[in-house]
């Protein structure tokens, strides 16, 4: 179902430009991850390491395939290393820091 998806990125902070964006880079979020079980926990995980969720509506809206990280990659993977394994351009890893 696409509307339970669609209401948790708004709900993240993602306007509508965005959400279309994020889905039609990354289809896979509709039916491959779940929102409890897989993709909540990561997003949990990303502010453990203090991204505000305006950093990770950036980091998601550029590059959805993030979230197909695991949780365990995720919390062993600061922002600087995350741009040395392909995840993000280093310039959205620097981008993502300067943000407020």
């Amino acid at each position: 179902n696409l509307k339970p998806m669609v209401q948790w990125l708004k709900e993240l902070g993602m306007d509508d430009s965005q959400v279309a964006k994020t889905i039609m880079t990354f289809p896979h979020l509709l039916g491959s991850y779940s929102l409890e079980g897989n993709l909540k926990p990561k997003v949990e995980t990303l502010r453990e390491y203090s991204f505000t969720d305006k950093q990770i509506v950036r980091a998601v809206s550029t590059f959805p395939a993030l979230l197909s990280l695991s949780s365990k990659r995720l919390a062993h993977t600061p922002a600087e290393r995350l741009a040395s394994i392909g995840c993000l351009e280093e310039s959205l890893v620097v981008q993502l820091h300067e943000l407020d």
